[in-house]
Protein backbone atom coordinates (compact mmCIF):
# COMPACT_ATOMS: atom_id res chain seq x y z
CA UNK A 1 0.00 0.00 0.00
CA UNK A 2 1.16 3.41 -0.83
CA UNK A 3 2.81 5.60 2.37
CA UNK A 4 1.50 9.12 1.68
CA UNK A 5 2.22 12.32 4.14
CA UNK A 6 0.92 15.80 3.97
CA UNK A 7 2.61 18.98 4.35
CA UNK A 8 1.34 22.46 5.94
CA UNK A 9 2.62 25.49 7.18
CA UNK A 10 2.11 27.48 10.56
CA UNK A 11 -1.11 29.80 10.22
CA UNK A 12 -0.60 33.10 11.27
CA UNK A 13 -3.99 34.32 11.56
CA UNK A 14 -7.48 33.57 12.76
CA UNK A 15 -8.68 32.99 9.08
CA UNK A 16 -5.87 30.69 8.34
CA UNK A 17 -6.27 28.68 11.29
CA UNK A 18 -9.30 27.54 10.80
CA UNK A 19 -8.76 27.14 7.19
CA UNK A 20 -5.87 25.20 8.11
CA UNK A 21 -8.37 23.02 10.56
CA UNK A 22 -10.99 22.35 7.84
CA UNK A 23 -8.31 20.95 6.20
CA UNK A 24 -7.15 18.89 8.58
CA UNK A 25 -10.21 17.26 9.16
CA UNK A 26 -10.68 15.94 5.57
CA UNK A 27 -7.15 15.17 4.72
CA UNK A 28 -6.35 13.10 8.43
CA UNK A 29 -9.39 10.63 7.23
CA UNK A 30 -6.87 9.57 4.22
CA UNK A 31 -4.60 8.04 7.09
CA UNK A 32 -1.10 9.39 6.65
CA UNK A 33 1.95 8.62 7.45
CA UNK A 34 3.13 11.61 8.81
CA UNK A 35 2.14 15.34 8.28
CA UNK A 36 4.94 18.06 8.35
CA UNK A 37 4.78 21.39 9.32
CA UNK A 38 6.92 24.02 7.50
CA UNK A 39 9.44 26.17 9.75
CA UNK A 40 9.19 30.16 9.93
CA UNK A 41 12.16 32.05 9.38
CA UNK A 42 13.12 35.21 11.23
CA UNK A 43 11.65 34.65 14.73
CA UNK A 44 8.09 33.11 13.62
CA UNK A 45 9.53 29.63 14.67
CA UNK A 46 10.15 29.88 18.21
CA UNK A 47 5.76 30.50 18.30
CA UNK A 48 3.87 29.23 15.14
CA UNK A 49 5.49 26.20 14.07
CA UNK A 50 5.35 24.55 17.24
CA UNK A 51 2.15 25.40 18.34
CA UNK A 52 0.97 23.89 14.88
CA UNK A 53 2.85 20.78 16.03
CA UNK A 54 1.11 20.55 19.21
CA UNK A 55 -2.48 21.55 17.92
CA UNK A 56 -1.99 18.80 14.90
CA UNK A 57 -0.15 15.68 17.25
CA UNK A 58 -2.78 16.46 20.65
CA UNK A 59 -6.44 17.77 19.21
CA UNK A 60 -5.97 15.45 15.51
CA UNK A 61 -3.19 12.60 16.60
CA UNK A 62 -0.97 13.19 13.67
CA UNK A 63 2.19 12.18 13.36
CA UNK A 64 4.31 15.43 12.94
CA UNK A 65 7.23 16.37 11.32
CA UNK A 66 8.66 19.75 12.40
CA UNK A 67 10.54 21.34 9.64
CA UNK A 68 13.86 23.07 10.69
CA UNK A 69 15.62 25.55 8.56
CA UNK A 70 19.60 26.88 8.97
CA UNK A 71 17.47 30.12 8.39
CA UNK A 72 17.47 32.21 11.45
CA UNK A 73 17.79 29.60 14.44
CA UNK A 74 20.64 29.87 16.19
CA UNK A 75 22.15 26.47 17.94
CA UNK A 76 20.37 27.47 21.15
CA UNK A 77 17.07 28.00 19.79
CA UNK A 78 17.42 24.44 17.69
CA UNK A 79 18.21 22.56 20.85
CA UNK A 80 15.40 23.87 22.72
CA UNK A 81 13.18 23.07 19.82
CA UNK A 82 14.68 19.42 19.69
CA UNK A 83 13.71 19.13 23.34
CA UNK A 84 10.06 20.61 23.05
CA UNK A 85 9.43 18.64 19.74
CA UNK A 86 10.51 15.72 21.79
CA UNK A 87 9.00 15.98 24.73
CA UNK A 88 5.70 16.53 22.46
CA UNK A 89 6.14 13.21 20.72
CA UNK A 90 7.45 13.99 17.65
CA UNK A 91 10.07 11.12 16.23
CA UNK A 92 10.63 12.60 12.87
CA UNK A 93 12.11 16.41 11.75
CA UNK A 94 12.44 17.54 8.36
CA UNK A 95 16.16 19.49 8.19
CA UNK A 96 16.69 22.00 5.08
CA UNK A 97 18.99 24.79 4.47
CA UNK A 98 16.24 27.34 3.93
CA UNK A 99 15.29 30.36 1.69
CA UNK A 100 16.67 33.51 2.87
CA UNK A 101 13.51 35.94 3.26
CA UNK A 102 13.58 39.19 2.37
CA UNK A 103 15.29 41.86 4.34
CA UNK A 104 17.59 39.11 6.67
CA UNK A 105 21.40 39.55 5.45
CA UNK A 106 22.96 36.33 6.90
CA UNK A 107 21.82 32.76 8.12
CA UNK A 108 21.91 31.57 11.46
CA UNK A 109 24.66 29.87 13.33
CA UNK A 110 24.05 26.88 10.40
CA UNK A 111 24.97 27.55 6.68
CA UNK A 112 24.18 24.39 5.38
CA UNK A 113 21.69 21.57 5.89
CA UNK A 114 24.66 18.53 6.92
CA UNK A 115 25.34 20.74 9.79
CA UNK A 116 22.53 21.02 11.01
CA UNK A 117 21.68 17.43 10.57
CA UNK A 118 24.94 16.52 12.03
CA UNK A 119 23.73 19.28 15.56
CA UNK A 120 20.09 17.17 15.51
CA UNK A 121 22.38 13.81 15.95
CA UNK A 122 24.62 14.99 18.63
CA UNK A 123 22.06 16.51 20.67
CA UNK A 124 19.16 13.92 19.74
CA UNK A 125 20.96 10.84 19.13
CA UNK A 126 18.63 8.40 17.20
CA UNK A 127 15.64 9.77 18.30
CA UNK A 128 14.30 11.60 15.41
CA UNK A 129 14.02 10.13 12.00
CA UNK A 130 16.06 13.23 9.68
CA UNK A 131 14.17 13.73 6.21
CA UNK A 132 16.50 16.17 4.34
CA UNK A 133 15.36 17.95 0.73
CA UNK A 134 16.38 17.08 -2.88
CA UNK A 135 15.76 18.61 -5.85
CA UNK A 136 15.44 16.35 -9.13
CA UNK A 137 16.06 19.02 -11.73
CA UNK A 138 18.87 20.40 -9.61
CA UNK A 139 19.06 22.99 -6.85
CA UNK A 140 18.78 26.79 -8.68
CA UNK A 141 21.72 27.98 -6.75
CA UNK A 142 24.11 24.54 -7.34
CA UNK A 143 26.46 25.04 -10.33
CA UNK A 144 25.91 21.25 -11.69
CA UNK A 145 24.03 18.59 -10.87
CA UNK A 146 26.25 16.54 -9.72
CA UNK A 147 28.13 18.63 -6.97
CA UNK A 148 24.25 19.17 -6.37
CA UNK A 149 23.93 15.52 -5.65
CA UNK A 150 27.19 15.90 -3.96
CA UNK A 151 25.62 17.96 -1.25
CA UNK A 152 22.52 15.64 -1.11
CA UNK A 153 25.39 12.46 0.15
CA UNK A 154 27.02 15.50 2.82
CA UNK A 155 23.74 15.31 3.82
CA UNK A 156 23.10 11.28 4.34
CA UNK A 157 26.44 11.01 5.55
CA UNK A 158 25.79 13.32 8.39
CA UNK A 159 22.90 11.79 10.15
CA UNK A 160 19.80 12.15 7.63
CA UNK A 161 17.35 9.10 7.04
CA UNK A 162 15.84 9.99 3.42
CA UNK A 163 14.81 12.52 1.59
CA UNK A 164 11.61 14.76 -0.30
CA UNK A 165 12.30 16.06 -3.30
CA UNK A 166 11.07 19.76 -4.39
CA UNK A 167 7.93 19.03 -6.52
CA UNK A 168 8.17 18.26 -10.38
CA UNK A 169 5.94 17.62 -13.33
CA UNK A 170 8.44 15.56 -14.90
CA UNK A 171 8.65 11.76 -13.65
CA UNK A 172 11.61 10.94 -15.74
CA UNK A 173 13.44 13.59 -13.79
CA UNK A 174 12.87 12.33 -10.50
CA UNK A 175 13.70 8.13 -12.34
CA UNK A 176 16.88 9.75 -13.39
CA UNK A 177 17.88 11.95 -10.08
CA UNK A 178 17.43 8.70 -7.84
CA UNK A 179 19.46 6.43 -10.32
CA UNK A 180 21.80 9.07 -10.43
CA UNK A 181 21.86 9.08 -6.11
CA UNK A 182 22.13 5.15 -6.27
CA UNK A 183 25.23 5.19 -8.62
CA UNK A 184 27.01 7.54 -6.11
CA UNK A 185 26.29 5.27 -2.94
CA UNK A 186 22.85 6.60 -1.80
CA UNK A 187 20.69 4.13 -0.86
CA UNK A 188 18.45 5.74 1.68
CA UNK A 189 14.54 6.36 0.40
CA UNK A 190 13.91 9.68 -1.99
CA UNK A 191 9.90 10.70 -2.06
CA UNK A 192 8.90 12.50 -4.20
CA UNK A 193 7.14 16.04 -3.56
CA UNK A 194 3.89 16.58 -5.08
CA UNK A 195 2.48 20.10 -5.62
CA UNK A 196 -1.67 19.53 -6.54
CA UNK A 197 -2.47 22.61 -9.38
CA UNK A 198 -5.03 24.75 -8.04
CA UNK A 199 -3.87 28.16 -8.88
CA UNK A 200 -2.02 28.33 -11.83
CA UNK A 201 -0.19 31.63 -11.70
CA UNK A 202 0.21 31.14 -7.85
CA UNK A 203 2.35 27.99 -9.18
CA UNK A 204 3.79 29.64 -11.69
CA UNK A 205 5.27 32.07 -8.87
CA UNK A 206 6.00 29.48 -6.83
CA UNK A 207 8.65 27.49 -9.76
CA UNK A 208 10.29 30.81 -10.34
CA UNK A 209 11.56 30.90 -7.04
CA UNK A 210 12.08 27.51 -6.17
CA UNK A 211 13.39 26.41 -9.95
CA UNK A 212 10.79 24.03 -10.72
CA UNK A 213 10.23 23.61 -14.04
CA UNK A 214 6.48 23.48 -15.84
CA UNK A 215 6.53 21.86 -18.84
CA UNK A 216 5.75 23.91 -21.74
CA UNK A 217 2.56 21.75 -22.96
CA UNK A 218 1.46 22.11 -19.26
CA UNK A 219 1.68 25.75 -19.95
CA UNK A 220 0.27 26.54 -22.76
CA UNK A 221 -3.04 24.80 -22.13
CA UNK A 222 -2.91 26.64 -18.79
CA UNK A 223 -3.14 29.98 -21.18
CA UNK A 224 -5.67 28.60 -23.19
CA UNK A 225 -8.50 27.98 -20.59
CA UNK A 226 -7.80 31.46 -19.46
CA UNK A 227 -10.13 32.08 -16.76
CA UNK A 228 -12.49 28.97 -16.83
CA UNK A 229 -11.51 28.11 -13.32
CA UNK A 230 -13.16 24.60 -13.38
CA UNK A 231 -11.39 23.66 -16.55
CA UNK A 232 -8.28 25.10 -15.15
CA UNK A 233 -8.62 22.78 -11.91
CA UNK A 234 -9.84 19.51 -13.80
CA UNK A 235 -7.12 19.85 -16.29
CA UNK A 236 -4.28 20.46 -13.13
CA UNK A 237 -5.63 17.05 -11.39
CA UNK A 238 -5.48 15.33 -14.49
CA UNK A 239 -1.96 16.49 -14.82
CA UNK A 240 -0.61 15.48 -11.06
CA UNK A 241 -2.71 12.11 -10.70
CA UNK A 242 -0.81 11.37 -14.53
CA UNK A 243 2.29 11.93 -12.50
CA UNK A 244 2.05 10.25 -9.52
CA UNK A 245 0.68 6.91 -11.39
CA UNK A 246 4.09 6.96 -13.30
CA UNK A 247 5.75 7.35 -9.90
CA UNK A 248 4.33 4.87 -7.88
CA UNK A 249 4.29 2.15 -11.37
CA UNK A 250 7.89 2.77 -11.71
CA UNK A 251 9.00 1.77 -8.00
CA UNK A 252 8.28 5.15 -6.07
CA UNK A 253 7.05 3.57 -2.51
CA UNK A 254 5.04 6.78 -1.36
CA UNK A 255 4.06 10.15 -2.04
CA UNK A 256 4.21 13.43 -0.35
CA UNK A 257 1.92 16.56 -0.76
CA UNK A 258 2.74 20.09 -0.71
CA UNK A 259 -1.19 20.93 0.41
CA UNK A 260 -0.77 24.50 1.05
CA UNK A 261 -3.19 24.11 4.04
CA UNK A 262 -6.04 23.35 1.19
CA UNK A 263 -7.87 20.25 1.16
CA UNK A 264 -10.04 19.89 -2.75
CA UNK A 265 -6.96 19.66 -4.85
CA UNK A 266 -5.48 17.19 -3.11
CA UNK A 267 -8.08 14.97 -2.16
CA UNK A 268 -9.58 15.15 -5.91
CA UNK A 269 -5.68 13.95 -7.05
CA UNK A 270 -5.71 11.47 -4.60
CA UNK A 271 -9.46 9.92 -5.46
CA UNK A 272 -7.96 10.19 -9.19
CA UNK A 273 -5.44 7.46 -8.25
CA UNK A 274 -7.30 5.10 -6.36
Amino acid sequence: MTAISFEFFPPKTDEQREQLERSVQKLKQRGPEYVSVTFGAGGSTLSYTPETVRRLRQEHGLDVAPHLSCVGGTRAEIASLLQLYRALGCRRLVALRGDMPSGMAAFGDFRYANELVEFIRRESGDWFRIEVGCYPETHPQASDAFSDLANLRRKFEAGADGAITQYFFNADAYFRFVADACRIGITQPIVPGIMPIGNFSQLKRFSEMCGAEIPRWISKRMLAYGDDAESVRAFGIEVVANLCRQLLAGGAESLHFYTLNRAKTTLAVLDAIG
